[in-house]
């Protein structure tokens, strides 16, 4: 009896654990189910007007006040600042940055939350600090901004992190509440089991830290699942490499992250795939100097492929006189 009810309660662990897991990095935000889809749409509590909120949108307000002020206080904002806020809902945080900062440029695209926002922003006499831009965040070009401090949809959660450390623009740090699971992929360490290329592209940049869990009873209304803050800080020294070209090579590595260099970059598919890149970064000169075209023709196949066997002989002795070439991509930073 006792064993049958460790096994009943076992396998309901495996479960919920299991609906956890992220089939990918790369199309996590796609595919993943974060929240509960067959959940009505919630009415929000008197404080926020009654407003009807979205989960699939990933509307979900924070209202802990004491929260609020702890993910401001970890920003360590300065009274020049100006704050950029991704998503800022109905203003719980917004209102506590404009307190804090010189002002904030809060990008929503819902308009029922703009216009919530604008009027408590004006009864409160702060609108002269505050910027809002309807727009889609990953279709608008940001303005100047120190700190970007945000409680972020779930659903554009790596899109929007690629925009901010691989963007133009320069900031001093991005505090950022996001999905808990998320925050551990994004923290994850060479040698972790969740280690993924999501974290490679993010710290060659810039370094992450944790700064506490937020749970998920905190929010209007609730996700399924608990959430984080996190601080990104850009690194000030940055390696020089051509950010294409680089995601490309990350991409190939985490293909399958548990296989050794060598046995990836001996499949010539990939390596003309990265040649190809590379010719069309580089003036799209191959074959001693050659142009070549979208390698869609005869001729051009035909020159990408005796470049792309000369290209992966190279590769392997670079990996083989470094002794990398039975490295795991899991395994390194």
């Amino acid at each position: 009896m006792i064993l049958l009810r460790l096994k009943n309660q076992t396998l309901g662990n495996i479960k919920s654990l299991s609906s956890l897991v992220f089939r990918r990095n790369s199309d996590h935000d796609r595919r993943r189910r974060v929240y509960e889809g067959n959940a009505p749409q919630v009415k929000e509590k008197k404080e926020h007007h009654g407003l009807l909120l979205c989960k699939s949108k990933g509307q979900h307000l924070l209202t802990n006040t004491r929260i609020l002020d702890a993910i401001v206080r970890s920003s360590d904002l300065r009274p020049t600042d100006t704050v950029l806020e991704i998503g800022p809902g109905t203003g719980n945080l917004t209102m506590k940055l404009l307190e804090a900062a010189h002002n904030v440029v809060a990008v929503e695209i819902d308009k029922r939350m703009v216009e919530i926002l604008r009027k408590r922003v004006s009864e409160h006499g702060f609108q002269d600090k505050l910027t809002i831009i309807e727009k889609d965040v990953l279709k608008t070009d940001f303005p100047e901004f120190d700190v970007v401090v945000a409680n972020i949809p779930y659903n554009i959660s790596s899109p929007l992190i690629a925009k901010l450390v691989y963007g133009s623009n320069t900031f001093r740090s991005a505090t950022l509440l996001l999905q808990k699971e998320f925050s551990r992929r994004l923290l994850a360490n060479p040698g972790d089991s969740d280690f993924n290329r999501l974290a490679v592209n993010v710290k060659l940049v810039a370094d992450v830290k944790l700064v506490m869990d937020v749970s998920k009873r905190e929010f209007v209304p609730p996700p399924k699942v608990d959430s984080s803050v996190v601080i990104i800080r850009p690194k000030e020294v940055k390696p020089d490499v051509d950010v294409d070209e680089w995601l490309a090579f990350t991409r190939t590595c985490f293909g399958n992250k548990n296989k050794t260099l060598g046995s990836m970059f001996r499949q010539k598919k990939k390596v003309m795939e990265l040649l190809g890149l590379s010719a069309r970064r580089n003036g799209s000169k191959t074959c001693g100097g050659h142009f070549v075209t979208d390698g869609k023709d005869k001729d051009s196949m035909l020159c990408l492929d005796t470049d792309a066997s000369m290209f992966k002989e190279r590769v392997i002795g670079i990996l083989s006189s470094n002794g990398f070439e039975e490295k795991r991509p899991s395994k390194l930073s």
